[in-house]
């Protein structure tokens, strides 16, 4: 099998340290960060967002401590500015005053033309990406169109947003809710290499997006680096979900790449069952009922993890990451999701500033 390389972005949300509320000090956090980080510090959406990107990398261990550097030298920089990283779908604590969006030219232009999603308090939202690459253009459109089915069991594993500006939601992620607000939020459309062209620059042409930067597809060819680029997964603050994400999508990658080499067809799943099994992981997460896109069947989400990993251990082997996947699926599974983990701190005494605090400190416990 071809080595294929792994890069990771993550989201953070800024947070006051004493209200535990969004904190609008992304300017000065990123200016300080980027004196060591420079490009891989970088401005989101809102000033209460930072993202960092890893370089590409073909090891789990060097992935790893590069996250570690990255969430290390802006919790740093943060503390200086005081307020602190988290890495959360969505705030726990709303803000303490409306929101303020980055000021640069292009997010200007989308808080204009999308005013109607970018409310005083809407759209904070903090995401994990993964890119693997290199790959040319037609495979990784390819490659995401074969992905399809198994992205809800990813996103079931990542969910990391269970309140949202003070409230339980009910879901493990509402990050994935909030987002799909957007346009082009959601499962890849089937496109051959000739009918991508087109088919984005239309939506561009006809208004429905700013740029192409906007499509927001779950799994997507990049359009800066020669990558394949998955989107499912909220932020999680524990770093090892991070890694077994990264892992998991390599993995997938690595072993469709033959089908997509031999030219063989995507799996024949509707729009309506591919997005209700997105609504089924987003709701119950990883230990609750999932939804087999194809068959249509509710099974336990447990099942369909395990189905996941059966489907990715030729990539993983390839790799030398089965046994690490392994024992790190064991560890999230025995201590719960990430949804799972914030529902409890409230537990204890009622407090969504305890949940922050936590959120705080499992992310920098690198």
């Amino acid at each position: 099998m071809r080595v294929l390389t792994m890069g990771v972005e993550e989201e953070f949300l800024l947070v006051d340290g004493a209200s535990r509320s969004p904190s609008p000090r992304a300017p000065e956090v990123i200016a300080a960060a980027a004196e060591q980080l420079g490009e891989q510090v970088q401005t989101e959406f809102y000033t209460s967002q930072v993202e960092v990107c890893t370089r590409p990398a073909a090891d789990l261990g060097a992935l790893r401590g590069e996250l570690a550097l990255l969430r290390s030298v802006v919790g740093d920089a943060a503390e200086q500015a005081g307020c602190r990283i988290v890495a959360t779908g969505t705030p726990v604590v709303p803000p303490a005053k409306p929101l303020t969006v980055t000021d640069c030219e292009r997010y200007r232009r989308m808080a204009t033309r999308f005013a109607a999603i970018v409310g005083t308090y809407d759209g904070l939202v903090c995401g994990t990406h993964v890119h693997i690459g290199t790959l040319e253009r037609h495979e990784a459109l390819a490659l995401a169109g074969h992905m399809r089915p198994w992205l809800p069991v990813l996103q079931s594993l990542t969910g990391n947003s269970p309140y949202w500006l003070g409230s339980d939601t009910g879901f493990d992620s509402w990050r994935s809710v909030e987002f799909s607000r957007w346009p082009t939020v959601g499962p890849t459309p089937l496109l051959r290499e000739h009918e991508y062209e087109p088919f984005v620059s239309a939506l561009v042409s006809e208004r429905i997006l700013l740029d192409r930067r906007m499509i927001y597809w779950y799994a997507r060819p990049s359009e800066h680096v020669p990558t394949l680029e998955v989107r499912v997964a909220d932020a999680n603050a524990d770093l090892d979900t991070v890694v077994l994400l990264a892992a998991l999508v390599r993995g997938l990658t690595a072993t469709l790449l033959d089908d997509v080499e031999r030219e063989l067809p995507p799996p024949e799943v509707t729009e309506r069952l591919l997005r209700s099994a997105h609504r089924y992981a987003a709701a119950h997460g990883m230990d609750g009922t999932g939804l087999d896109p194809v068959t249509g069947r509710e099974l336990p989400a447990g099942q369909l993890v395990d189905r996941l990993v059966e489907r990715t251990a030729p990539g993983l082997e390839a790799a030398g990451d089965l046994d690490l996947v392994n024992d790190l699926l064991k560890r999230l599974r025995a201590q719960g999701s990430g949804a799972a983990r914030q529902r409890s701190a409230y537990r204890r005494r009622g407090s969504l500033r305890d949940v922050v605090d936590t959120l705080v400190a499992a992310t920098a416990a690198v």
